[in-house]
């Protein structure tokens, strides 16, 4: 009987023990992900602020790469208007797309897509000092 009270008693300590072991092991991994966490809104902010600065101090050149690629990739929304400060086209583009989009099953925003496409391409082939000349002084809203 006091084999079975000593085992029970060892048993009970290690249970112990192991409670413990595992109290502590998720205090230190709850604190490993606060640290973590903290880290990764630290990044997130500093990529924000960097891509905000980036995109605010965007003239010229980076515009005219910026809004030809939005152009040629998100063209059916519009996005490379909104760049360029044409909200009116911009939002023209982006509801039509979507008004063609109910409409037509889909097909009729192939239309709007091309149009984001070619203004893309006619954007990325002209000399920046062309591109800054037409659309950032001129204000040439359409091709």
């Amino acid at each position: 009987m006091s084999d079975d009270k000593n085992l029970n008693d060892d048993l009970n300590d290690m249970l112990d023990d192991a409670k413990d072991g595992a109290k502590e092991f998720a205090s230190d991994a709850k604190e490993k992900a606060s640290e973590f966490a903290e880290d990764a809104k630290e990044a997130a902010s500093e990529f924000a602020d960097s891509a905000k600065e980036a995109f605010t101090s965007a003239t010229g050149d980076n515009k005219k790469v910026l809004a030809g690629v939005l152009g040629i990739v998100l063209g059916w929304a519009g996005v490379h208007k909104f760049v360029l400060g044409y909200n009116k086209e911009g939002a023209i583009m982006l509801v039509s797309s979507i008004v063609l989009y109910f409409l037509t099953c889909g097909i009729g925003t192939l239309v709007v897509s091309i149009i984001g496409l070619v203004e893309g391409i006619i954007y990325l082939t002209k000399s920046d000092e062309e591109f800054y000349n037409t659309y950032q002084v001129g204000q040439k809203p359409w091709f």
